[in-house]
């Protein structure tokens, strides 16, 4: 083995131009590959994020009321269409032992039951359209994070107190503790006071969103003790749909995904994906022919030493292994410098290119699990690059090879 290591590791320092050479197009490509995937990955986990900033990975609704048409007697004709009956509002009954039962899930971090349904918020003259949503703050926080959100006020939800959205509370002309009055089309009304301004991220969610205790919005949209939805937090993110389909089969009640309700999203994140993919793909193809292309060279150069190690009884498979290791090595060495470069332009672009608020415009995700993929690959490339160069050198005939 040190023959092998002796002989490879002779013929890169002999060769330097060469050497340096692929080191540097082993290295950039890496580095490309670095920089595009943790680029990617970033905006990727920002959007999620932001996305799913408001919402419940798994969402749980009473299962829909389906009305039946009447029988047609055999015979009979059908004199006109049957117009379908309005449907009642739907709410989930004996939520709590469904909840209980949910928490017990495998893949499930978080429950938390709604109660929600349209209403009116008026402050002197003016009114504005809201939807109320009665929630546990404890269980609803742990589902949806609302701390970051928190723009005045203090993050409490005691009886009598609404958490409104800052848009909301800018047409209605409320601070933290301002009193406004609730109203929902069943004719429940009742004076809140602001607990806190929040703000959602979305300005149609901050003009019509209001939190309020579970027990008051059931009663203010008579629900008696019913809730609307039950939203669940997933440990697995992109588990969430097997997650929602286990739940709607051992409840009997309908389980969306985020991933259903966001159906454009995830096209975006696969489609982001596929083309990183190929980028990565290509890239790694070039790396390899910029390898195997240098090796051939390497070969026809030294073709007369080869000869004469092969004259001098060394068997093939050194040779073999001679040329395989020199891969190997340019894929590993070039991947660490690779790393190092992608990881300096990801981090560069991240703190150069910002957005109003200071944050970065393309965030990014740097990883052990990144770098040591990485250097695996760009090894494992090497090694096959350098194959069939490795191959023409092992076979080499030591006569020829002496005279040529």
């Amino acid at each position: 083995m040190n023959f092998v290591w002796t002989v490879a590791w002779r013929l890169l320092r002999e060769g330097r131009f060469q050497t340096a050479l692929i080191l540097a197009g082993v290295s950039i490509g890496v580095g490309v590959i670095v920089y595009i995937t943790a680029i990617v990955s970033g905006l990727q986990a920002n959007i999620i994020d932001r996305t799913l900033s408001t919402q419940a990975h798994v969402v749980l609704r009473p299962a829909d009321i389906v009305n039946q048409a009447p029988l047609t007697v055999p015979g009979s004709v059908k004199l006109a269409d049957i117009a379908k009956r309005t449907q009642r509002e739907n709410t989930i009954a004996n939520w709590s032992g469904i909840v209980a039962r949910v928490r017990g899930t495998p893949n499930v971090s978080a429950v938390a039951a709604m109660a929600s349904g349209p209403g009116v918020a008026q402050q002197g003259g003016v009114r504005k359209s809201i939807v109320l949503m009665g929630v546990e703050l404890d269980d609803y926080s742990q589902v949806v994070r609302l701390d970051n959100k928190l723009q005045a006020g203090r993050l409490l939800l005691p009886t009598g107190t609404a958490l409104i959205g800052k848009e909301l509370a800018a047409d209605l002309g409320l601070q933290p503790g301002g009193r406004l009055r609730l109203q929902t089309a069943t004719g429940g009304s009742q004076s809140m006071t602001v607990g806190a301004i929040l703000d959602f991220g979305l300005k149609d969610l901050n003009k019509r969103w209001v939190l309020l205790p579970l027990r008051e919005a059931q009663n203010l949209l008579g629900f008696q003790r019913d809730v609307t939805e039950i939203y669940i937090k997933s440990e697995r993110l992109f588990e969430a749909e097997s997650l929602a389909a286990n739940l709607a089969l051992a409840t009997g009640l309908t389980a969306d995904s985020w991933q259903s309700s966001n159906g454009q999203l995830v096209t975006a994140l696969k489609s982001q994906s596929a083309s990183s993919l190929m980028i990565r793909v290509f890239v790694t193809f070039a790396v390899a022919l910029g390898i195997a292309s240098v090796l051939v060279v390497t070969v026809v150069q030294r073709q007369r030493e080869i000869g004469i190690l092969r004259a001098m009884g060394t068997p093939a498979s050194r040779i073999l292994a001679v040329f395989l290791l020199q891969g190997g090595l340019v894929g590993l060495f070039g991947s660490l410098f690779g790393s190092v470069l992608g990881a300096a332009m990801a981090e560069g672009i991240s703190r150069l290119a910002l957005t109003e608020d200071g944050s970065p415009l393309f965030p990014v995700v740097l990883d052990s699990e990144l770098f040591i993929t990485t250097a695996l690959i760009a090894t494992l490339v090497g090694v096959l690059a350098a194959l069939l160069p490795a191959l023409r050198a092992a076979r080499l005939d030591p006569v020829v090879a002496i005279r040529g």
